[in-house]
Protein backbone atom coordinates (compact mmCIF):
# COMPACT_ATOMS: atom_id res chain seq x y z
CA UNK A 1 0.00 0.00 0.00
CA UNK A 2 1.27 3.21 -1.00
CA UNK A 3 0.63 5.78 2.14
CA UNK A 4 2.57 8.48 3.77
CA UNK A 5 2.75 9.36 7.75
CA UNK A 6 2.82 12.82 8.75
CA UNK A 7 1.40 15.14 11.70
CA UNK A 8 -2.01 16.16 11.21
CA UNK A 9 -2.87 19.64 11.18
CA UNK A 10 -6.62 21.32 12.08
CA UNK A 11 -7.30 21.00 8.45
CA UNK A 12 -8.21 16.87 9.01
CA UNK A 13 -10.76 17.85 11.91
CA UNK A 14 -13.32 17.05 9.38
CA UNK A 15 -11.81 13.30 8.47
CA UNK A 16 -10.82 12.94 12.12
CA UNK A 17 -14.39 13.45 13.49
CA UNK A 18 -15.81 11.62 10.65
CA UNK A 19 -13.55 8.69 11.74
CA UNK A 20 -13.85 9.35 15.52
CA UNK A 21 -17.98 9.27 14.51
CA UNK A 22 -17.95 6.21 12.73
CA UNK A 23 -16.44 4.30 15.86
CA UNK A 24 -18.86 6.28 18.26
CA UNK A 25 -22.23 5.27 16.34
CA UNK A 26 -21.17 1.63 15.12
CA UNK A 27 -18.86 0.42 17.70
CA UNK A 28 -17.44 0.14 21.27
CA UNK A 29 -13.98 1.27 20.33
CA UNK A 30 -15.46 4.72 21.94
CA UNK A 31 -17.54 4.59 25.11
CA UNK A 32 -19.23 8.29 23.18
CA UNK A 33 -23.05 8.00 22.32
CA UNK A 34 -23.56 11.48 20.54
CA UNK A 35 -21.20 11.90 17.71
CA UNK A 36 -18.81 14.94 17.76
CA UNK A 37 -19.29 18.41 16.90
CA UNK A 38 -16.94 20.36 14.76
CA UNK A 39 -16.43 22.24 18.16
CA UNK A 40 -15.85 19.34 20.39
CA UNK A 41 -13.19 18.54 17.45
CA UNK A 42 -11.65 21.79 18.01
CA UNK A 43 -11.09 21.66 21.42
CA UNK A 44 -9.91 18.31 21.48
CA UNK A 45 -6.98 19.38 18.56
CA UNK A 46 -6.44 22.53 20.82
CA UNK A 47 -5.96 20.41 23.98
CA UNK A 48 -3.52 18.01 22.05
CA UNK A 49 -1.54 20.96 21.14
CA UNK A 50 -1.52 22.72 24.17
CA UNK A 51 -0.03 19.54 25.66
CA UNK A 52 2.60 18.65 22.62
CA UNK A 53 0.58 15.39 22.02
CA UNK A 54 0.86 14.24 18.56
CA UNK A 55 -1.96 13.68 16.32
CA UNK A 56 -0.55 11.42 13.56
CA UNK A 57 -2.54 10.28 10.37
CA UNK A 58 -1.61 7.73 7.51
CA UNK A 59 -2.84 9.44 3.98
CA UNK A 60 -3.47 8.09 1.04
CA UNK A 61 -1.90 9.18 -2.59
CA UNK A 62 -4.62 12.08 -2.95
CA UNK A 63 -4.27 13.33 1.03
CA UNK A 64 -6.79 11.38 2.64
CA UNK A 65 -7.04 10.52 5.96
CA UNK A 66 -7.21 6.83 6.65
CA UNK A 67 -6.64 6.67 10.43
CA UNK A 68 -4.71 8.89 13.21
CA UNK A 69 -3.11 7.97 16.51
CA UNK A 70 -2.28 10.37 18.99
CA UNK A 71 -2.27 10.01 22.69
CA UNK A 72 -2.51 12.61 25.68
CA UNK A 73 -2.50 12.59 29.73
CA UNK A 74 -3.23 9.35 31.87
CA UNK A 75 -3.70 11.48 34.88
CA UNK A 76 -2.80 14.63 35.99
CA UNK A 77 -0.96 14.40 39.04
CA UNK A 78 2.80 15.06 38.78
CA UNK A 79 3.97 11.75 39.10
CA UNK A 80 1.99 10.13 36.22
CA UNK A 81 3.92 12.95 33.91
CA UNK A 82 5.84 10.11 32.08
CA UNK A 83 2.93 7.79 31.22
CA UNK A 84 -0.02 8.84 28.50
CA UNK A 85 -2.98 6.83 27.35
CA UNK A 86 -3.05 6.75 23.56
CA UNK A 87 -5.49 5.47 20.92
CA UNK A 88 -5.36 4.59 17.58
CA UNK A 89 -8.10 4.80 14.81
CA UNK A 90 -8.96 3.73 11.32
CA UNK A 91 -11.30 4.00 8.37
CA UNK A 92 -13.70 1.18 8.41
CA UNK A 93 -12.99 0.54 4.86
CA UNK A 94 -9.31 0.13 5.60
CA UNK A 95 -9.15 -2.12 8.48
CA UNK A 96 -6.44 -5.19 7.96
CA UNK A 97 -4.27 -3.30 5.30
CA UNK A 98 -1.43 -2.51 8.45
CA UNK A 99 -2.28 1.28 9.06
CA UNK A 100 -3.01 0.21 12.71
CA UNK A 101 0.35 -1.26 13.26
CA UNK A 102 2.27 1.67 11.44
CA UNK A 103 0.32 4.41 13.55
CA UNK A 104 1.14 2.07 16.87
CA UNK A 105 4.57 1.97 15.83
CA UNK A 106 4.70 5.78 14.86
CA UNK A 107 2.95 6.65 18.29
CA UNK A 108 5.35 4.58 20.48
CA UNK A 109 8.21 6.02 18.17
CA UNK A 110 6.96 9.82 19.26
CA UNK A 111 6.48 8.66 23.11
CA UNK A 112 10.03 7.80 23.42
CA UNK A 113 11.48 10.92 21.61
CA UNK A 114 9.34 12.54 23.94
CA UNK A 115 11.02 10.98 27.33
CA UNK A 116 7.35 9.32 28.22
CA UNK A 117 7.94 5.93 30.08
CA UNK A 118 4.28 4.12 29.78
CA UNK A 119 2.06 4.18 26.99
CA UNK A 120 -1.37 2.66 28.15
CA UNK A 121 -4.19 1.64 25.84
CA UNK A 122 -7.87 1.62 27.39
CA UNK A 123 -9.58 -1.42 24.85
CA UNK A 124 -12.84 -2.49 24.93
CA UNK A 125 -12.55 -6.38 25.97
CA UNK A 126 -14.53 -7.89 23.25
CA UNK A 127 -12.35 -5.85 20.69
CA UNK A 128 -10.04 -8.57 19.79
CA UNK A 129 -8.19 -7.20 16.61
CA UNK A 130 -7.14 -3.88 18.62
CA UNK A 131 -5.70 -6.82 21.28
CA UNK A 132 -3.81 -8.47 18.69
CA UNK A 133 -2.44 -5.66 17.39
CA UNK A 134 -1.53 -4.02 20.93
CA UNK A 135 -0.29 -7.82 21.96
CA UNK A 136 1.98 -7.86 18.76
CA UNK A 137 3.64 -4.52 19.67
CA UNK A 138 4.72 -5.69 22.88
CA UNK A 139 1.80 -4.04 25.02
CA UNK A 140 1.05 -6.29 28.15
CA UNK A 141 -2.05 -6.92 29.42
CA UNK A 142 -2.94 -5.31 32.88
CA UNK A 143 -6.22 -6.40 34.04
CA UNK A 144 -9.90 -5.40 33.53
CA UNK A 145 -12.47 -3.28 34.71
CA UNK A 146 -15.62 -5.33 34.32
CA UNK A 147 -18.95 -3.41 33.69
CA UNK A 148 -17.26 -0.21 33.15
CA UNK A 149 -18.91 1.35 30.47
CA UNK A 150 -22.46 0.72 29.19
CA UNK A 151 -23.43 1.23 25.35
CA UNK A 152 -25.68 -0.78 22.97
CA UNK A 153 -28.25 -2.13 25.82
CA UNK A 154 -25.04 -3.89 27.52
CA UNK A 155 -22.60 -3.33 29.65
CA UNK A 156 -19.13 -3.39 28.95
CA UNK A 157 -15.49 -4.39 30.13
CA UNK A 158 -12.24 -2.47 29.47
CA UNK A 159 -9.04 -4.05 29.29
CA UNK A 160 -5.72 -2.01 29.63
CA UNK A 161 -2.53 -3.18 28.24
CA UNK A 162 0.45 -1.13 28.40
CA UNK A 163 3.90 -1.01 26.85
CA UNK A 164 6.89 0.33 28.88
CA UNK A 165 9.76 2.06 27.11
CA UNK A 166 13.40 2.49 27.69
CA UNK A 167 12.53 6.37 28.13
CA UNK A 168 13.44 8.04 29.98
CA UNK A 169 17.57 8.26 31.21
CA UNK A 170 17.16 10.65 33.81
CA UNK A 171 13.65 10.84 35.36
CA UNK A 172 13.19 13.16 37.74
CA UNK A 173 10.74 14.38 40.17
CA UNK A 174 9.04 18.03 40.34
CA UNK A 175 8.15 19.41 43.49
Amino acid sequence: MDFKVKACTVEQLPEIREIFNDAIIHSTALYDYKPRTMEVMNTWFEEKQKGNYPVVGIFNQDNVLLGFASYGSFRSRPAYKYTVEHSVYVRSDQRGKGIGTTLLREIIRIAGNQDYHVLIGGIDASNSESIRLHEKEGFVFNGIIRQAGYKFGRWLDLAFYQLILDTPLNPMEDY
